[in-house]
Formats: C-alpha cells, structure tokens, sequence
C-alpha cells in the first residue's frame, strides 16, 4: 500500500488491531482496556512498529476522554452537581494533596531534588479518569457511594491539573515573555479566562437549547449528529485557547443540557465516537510505554510502579475508610483511584528539561503507562481472588443460601419493588422464599421479621437451593438491568416450569425481556405515575371518574403503542418513526373525545394547556355527571 493515503493506512492497522484483540482480552475474561492497551503495545514502536506517530495519536485520541466526560456531563443535573461540591472540592482536595506530600516525602527521601520530587509528585498523584469511568460505568457502580465518591475526586483532579500546570513554569523559572508582562497584562488574561467559562454558562443556559431544536426541526440525523460533535468541539477549543481543561469545558457544557430534552439524543448519537477514541486512546497509550527505558532500568522502573501504587493504595484506602465508603466497595475504588492518570503526561511532558531530566521524565511517563495496564490485570485478580471473600470478612457478615428450599414462588431481589411483591403474598399466607445479595439489606429486612436468604441470583447453584426447580412462579425483581436478564435466561433454560413475573426499569429492558419470550413484566414506576397523573387531573377539577377514565385510556393506548414499537426497536429511525405516528394517532383520539365531551357536557374538561378547569366548588351540579 505504498501510494496510499496515511489516514487510510493508520485506520486499517488501528480498526485491525482492536478489533482482532479487543474480543480475543475479552473472551479470556481480562475486559476490553486491557485489549486496547495490548493492541497498542502490538502495533507500537517496540511491537510490530506499524506505527511511529505516538505523540500525534494520543493527543488526537485524549478527545475519546473529552466526549466522555461531556457524556457524563449530561447524567448530571445542575442542582446534583451542586450537592456533590462537598465531596468534590472536599475529598478531591484531601485525595490529590495527601497523595501528592507521601509521594513527595518519599521523593526526597531517595535523594531527588525537591523540584524533580514536587513535580513527580503531582503527576503521580493523578488517576485515570479514563479507565476508572468506564469500569464504574460497566460495574454500575456510577450511582453507588463509591462511584459518587469516584466521581467527584476525578473532577477535581481534572481541575486540579490547572494550577498544577501553571505551577511548572515558576519551578523552572519565568521566561522572558511571562517577566515582561504586566499587571494590566495578567489581569485581562484572567479576565479571558472569566469570560470564556461564563460565555459557555450563559450560552448553555439562552442558546444551545434553541439551536438545538432548530437543527432538530430540520429532520436530518446526520447533521444533529454533526452538531453534537461540533458542540463538543467548539468548547474543546475555546478552553484550549485560554489554556484550561478541555475536558473540563465539555462536562460544563454536558451539564448544562441535561435537563433538556435533546439530552438522550445527543447520547445517542455521541456514544460511539467516545467508546472508538477512548479505545484509540487506550491503544496510544501501549504505543507509548518505552521499553527502552523498561529494558534499561528494569529494576528502577519496577520500584518506581510498585512504591507509587503502594503509596497511592495506602492513602486512598485511609481515605475511603474516613469518607464511610462501605468496605465492599473500598477495593475496586481503591485500586481505580491508585493507577497513573491521562494528565499525568501532560504534566511531565509540559515540565520540559528545566524542571524534569530526559531520562526521568521517560521513566515518569513509563511508570504511568505500566500502571495503566497493570490495573485492569488487578481488577480481575481482585475479582477472581479477593473479592468473593472480602465481601464477607467485614460489615455484615451473613452465609449464603445452603438449606434446599420448596415455597412455590421466590423473589429475586428484596429492594423497594421486591418487597412490596413479597409483602402483597406475605399478607394472603403464603409461603415464599426471598433472595437478596445485598448482606446489609439482608440483615436489615431479618431485624424486621422477613426471612430473606443471602445470595446472588445470578448464580445457578443458588437459584437450585432456593427451590427455583420446584417453584410456580419466580419473581424477578432486581433493580440491575444485566443481572435481570441474566437471571431471566437461566431460568428460562434451567426451570422451565416456573412463570417469570418480572420488573422492568424501562421500555428498552421490557423489550428486552420479550425478546426472551417473558410476556408479565410490570415497568417499575408506570401505574404510580398514572396515579400521579389521575391525582392532578382531580386537583385541577376533573370529576374522579372521568380521570380515571383518562388514566385508562391513556394505559391502554401505552401498551398498545409499546406493541406496536416493539418488532422496531433495536432499528433506531424506524423506533422514532413508529413512536410518532402512535403519539400523533393517540393525539388525534384524545382530541376527538375532548370535543365530543365538550358537546355532551357544554365544556371542555381536556383544554388543561389552555386555561386551567374551575375549582369542583364551582362546578355546576348539572355537569358533575356525563
């Protein structure tokens, strides 16, 4: 391929890669960042040397960590991350700080200078927003105290490579341009950086959203697609311009259009380019680790990973302890929040000679890239060999399900869904087995007199015990999506003589479990919001009947529409399509038996968006009645 183009030739070898290693890490159960990170290495300088432009790869594919942070952005609200400026500011700042004065201590300890020490220090003290994400967003761990808490140290570690580099020049000294700058100089580059910050602020909350839904009335995917990418863009380069974050600036922006209602479009249309550049990030950084370094210095580039993660993984379990995070989770956050970060090259690269030697600054780099492929390799070491036993070593201690069971109807999942299903049949005698693999929620419902039995539905042995082969009926009443469905083939291929009743958190997970023939599935929070619905109706004053009537029409004509969108809904345009039209359909009913009523009664009881009905005192008793 000699007279091809470079771009065609470096996306046939990065697709290859990936593609041909990715499933292959996967399927020997080691996760796909630690098949990007190898393809890397496979196709880098001291792989097959396919590839020589590390530098320009991994400053092209750190984007993949900008769209990311924009997605996780848009899954918080204004109001949400204000309640999270405590543990942001808080615990981000004892996390960086503590981490960073170990590190340091240890530096001068070994005889570096405190420049090279306090540099290395900062750099090391980072972690990889990339990698811990994206294993807390696989583990739903994202809503958990600990991915909370995840969260909110990251973001300020994103911050926080800000000042650390502003910091670098004064440790190298001023250049000529920074000493002849002036006062008024200093203050109008604040004030740029001000104005930008405060124009993405502003701009989010009067402009986006109306371009937004012009671009949307013009019905052209490709070009709101477009969009979404250039609003990511545009943002990424004006912060760039001031020199702040552009990680940064995308989760501003992500924030500030997530209570919109182009939110799960722009997700949509977004989650694949983040999950390709995070990988070709991830595939930069194997090309990036210099062996030649590691060769060298095999046994200083080992204590250097080594002690940097020791000391990271000693100060983050004291913290984790001193937040409450409970002592299941401290493991996985521990050991996410203990590797290398993505800005930590930034830092030492931008350190340049004057601060940081050649020499140390590779071996820096080194440590970091290592650090990033060994954590995955100890997430799955702690999967397999730690976890299943530290679970039960402390907080609440509790045995799995061992006596064999034979109620006719088990509960997968005792949370707030599973115990009202368990109460409801508690209450009419019959005898039921609850299984839950939360051992504090466990605990807590056996205080109150329920007999819950510890133990992972996932498991099939588990499910055996629990009387799963005996039993009428199973309830499947988890709150996690994956293990729902898990649990819903195992019983499908294991008991086929049991009905499964299941809950479904939304549409897409109640189109799911039909695919897998399940026809009795409830969606969690639909009747309480018809109740909902049914209760303002009364309070702006509908005769009850006629909005329960409403509220019935209205769930019937849902249902159907479900039916009728469900052979659609992995194909996108057509689920859209198909979604409008029932809607516009359903419009169309609701509007004819409005006028109908209005004839029948002399007014219109459904024109709530017009002007609001009367008080039911006000009411004449000669309309009280169809």
């Amino acid at each position: 391929m000699e007279h091809a183009p470079a771009w065609l030739t470096n996306s046939l070898i990065y697709l290859s890669a990936a593609v041909l290693v990715v499933p292959l890490s996967k399927a020997l159960g080691l996760g796909s960042i630690i098949g990007y990170l190898v393809a890397g290495i496979a196709i880098g300088p001291w792989g097959l040397g396919l590839v020589s432009s590390v530098e320009d790869v991994l400053h092209f594919a750190e984007f993949g960590v900008v769209l990311m942070l924009f997605l996780v952005g848009l899954e918080l609200e204004p109001k949400r991350l204000w309640n999270l400026r405590r543990p942001i500011f808080g615990w981000g700042t004892a996390q960086v700080l503590s981490c960073a004065a170990v590190l340091f201590a240890v530096g001068c300890a070994v005889g570096a200078s405190w420049r090279v020490a306090l540099v290395a220090a900062l750099g090391l003290a980072l972690s990889s927003t990339a990698i811990a994400l994206q294993v807390f967003g696989e583990r739903n761990l994202l809503k958990t105290p600990s991915g909370q808490a995840g969260f909110s140290i990251l973001l300020f570690q994103d911050v926080a490579a800000i000042p650390i580099l502003a910091l670098l020049p004064l440790l190298a000294g001023a250049t000529a341009a920074e000493q002849s700058m002036t006062g008024l100089e200093r203050a109008l580059e604040a004030a740029k950086i001000i104005g930008v910050i405060g124009g993405i602020i502003l701009g989010g909350r009067l402009l986006l959203r109306p371009i937004l839904r012009w671009i949307a009335r013009s019905d052209t995917p490709e070009i709101f697609t477009a969009a979404a990418l250039l609003l990511v863009v545009a943002i990424a380069a004006l912060m760039q311009l001031v020199g702040l974050s552009m990680a940064l600036g995308a989760f501003l922006a992500g924030v500030l259009l997530a209570e919109s209602e182009y939110r799960r479009e722009l997700e949509t249309d977004i989650e694949p380019f983040k999950g390709l550049l995070l990988g070709l990030f991830f595939i930069a950084v194997g090309m990036s680790i210099n062996f030649g370094v590691l060769i060298a210095s095999p046994w200083i580039m080992a204590m250097l990973v080594v002690g940097f993660m020791v000391v990271k993984l000693v100060v983050i379990y004291a913290l984790a302890k001193a937040m409450g995070i409970a002592y299941q989770e401290r493991p996985v956050f521990t050991l996410l929040l203990a590797q290398g970060g993505e800005f930590a090259f930034v830092v030492f690269q931008a350190a340049g000679p004057d601060v940081l030697p050649p020499e140390v600054t590779s071996l820096l780099i080194g440590a970091v890239a290592l650090s990033m492929l060994l954590s995955p390799l100890l997430l799955v070491l702690l999967d397999r060999f730690v976890l299943p036993r530290y679970s039960r070593n402390g907080g609440t201690k509790l045995e799995e399900i061992s006596e064999q069971q034979d109620a006719k109807v088990l509960i997968c999942g005792f949370g707030r869904y599973g115990q009202i299903v368990g109460r409801m049949l508690m209450s009419q005698g019959l005898r039921v087995t609850v299984l839950d693999h939360d051992a504090d929620t466990v605990e807590g419902l056996r205080q109150f007199g329920f007999r819950v039995f510890y133990g992972d539905a996932t498991r099939l042995d588990l499910l055996r015990t629990a009387g799963a082969g005996t039993a009428k009926v199973i309830v499947v009443a988890v709150d996690d999506i994956e293990q729902s469905l898990e649990i819903v083939d195992l019983v499908k291929e294991n008991f086929p003589q049991a009905r499964i009743i299941a809950r479904a958190r939304n549409v897409t997970h109640l189109f799911q479990l039909r695919d897998r023939g399940v026809t009795e599935v409830e969606r969690e929070v639909f009747e309480s919001s018809l109740r909902s619905a049914r209760s303002t109706l009364e309070a702006l004053g509908w005769p009850a009947h006629e909005a329960r009537e409403s509220a019935m029409r209205f769930r019937r004509r849902n249902i159907e529409l479900s039916n009728e969108i469900y052979p659609h809904y992995k194909d996108r345009a057509k689920l859209i399509a198909a979604n409008k039209a029932g809607r516009q359909q359903f419009e169309e009913q609701m509007a004819r038996e409005r006028e109908e009523r209005q004839r029948r009664l002399g007014r219109d009881w459904g024109k709530l968006d017009d002007e609001e009905a009367p008080a039911p005192e006000a009411e004449p008793e000669s309309q009280s009645a169809p």
